[in-house]
């Protein structure tokens, strides 16, 4: 089965910038994906060769096997992208946005699958308001809708769900999973990581450029073989020998990095010989966050 997404050595500059550089990325059909890094990464850039917004100054990139330079018909028919920016025409209704939308793609008679994709992002009732009415959260889920509306085997969600409350987040989420079950692939850049731990079954991390882990997620959060604790205290007051273990400091407690579980037992008994008192104790295991800011870090 050909890959849904590409990616051989890759490469693009601006100017001065080495945004992405000899970039090397598979993305397996009806794989739930995710591409993360700080910003500058390269994230936004990938998207944008993938979309046909940006040429690559070397490498080769492909969707559902076809070129986005040499056959960006069929690249971008394959592709739908939700872009970060909110972009939308401000003289349009919701309805008519989709439809000219799907005008684009050559699909008529397309308003079946146009009111399923706003009843699912619960854009139903707002279907005749004109779009420049909407709030900024229903701009997004236009984008969303867009992105949809001729049913792409491949999906690109570059920060969905930034500035959008939780309900629509939750609906999106359950919505976008349905799509994955259904055979879609997503690949989703986001920088609420609990998201990406949720959601993603393989994970990409970018940093300048460069690809500098790519793994499923469940072996990045093994990465880490050991664990936090968070503890608080009767009075206040850490013991010495426990000092060097502190990796946070917060209001009436403190976050301890152990190498292991085994050093709980050590620790409990460090308490005890201070003649303290535990008022509070949680053993933690790492989570997406930690790993990545581990690994941004390394890299």
């Amino acid at each position: 089965m050909i890959p849904a997404i590409q990616v051989a050595q890759l490469s693009k500059r601006y100017g001065t910038v080495q945004a992405l550089a000899d970039i090397d990325l598979e993305v397996a059909q009806g794989e739930f994906f995710g591409l993360l890094g700080p910003n500058g990464a390269g994230k936004t850039t990938l998207i944008h060769i993938l979309g046909g917004l940006a040429l690559a100054d070397r490498g080769s990139a492909r969707v559902m096997g076809f070129d986005v330079a040499a056959e960006y018909r069929h690249a971008r028919r394959a592709l739908g992208v939700v872009p970060q920016e909110l972009v939308f025409d401000p003289f349009f209704t919701v309805r008519e946005a989709l439809t000219f939308q799907s005008g684009y793609f050559g699909i008529r008679d397309n308003g079946d699958w146009i009111e399923e994709v706003m009843h699912h992002l619960d854009l139903a009732d707002r279907a005749e308001t004109n779009t420049r009415a909407l709030s900024g959260g229903m701009k997004r889920r236009v984008l969303v809708a867009q992105a949809l509306v001729h049913k792409p085997p491949v999906i690109v969600l570059d920060e969905p769900t930034a500035g959008v409350d939780v309900e629509l987040r939750q609906a999106l989420w359950q919505f976008i999973r349905r799509l994955n079950r259904d055979g879609h692939t997503i690949v989703l850049t986001t920088h609420y990581l609990e998201e990406a731990e949720a959601l993603c079954n393989r994970i990409a991390m970018l940093k300048q450029g460069r690809v500098v882990a790519l793994d499923t997620t469940q072996n990045l959060l093994h990465m880490h073989s050991g664990c936090y604790v968070e503890l608080r205290l009767i009075p206040d007051r850490l013991p010495a020998a426990l000092l060097p273990l502190v990796a946070l400091r917060r209001d009436g407690g403190y976050r301890l990095a152990l190498k292991n579980y085994n050093e709980v037992e050590r620790l409990i008994a460090e308490v005890r010989a201070a003649g303290l008192e535990i008022q509070e104790l949680e053993v933690m295991q790492p989570d997406l966050e930690e790993i990545f800011v581990q690994i941004m870090h390394r890299a």
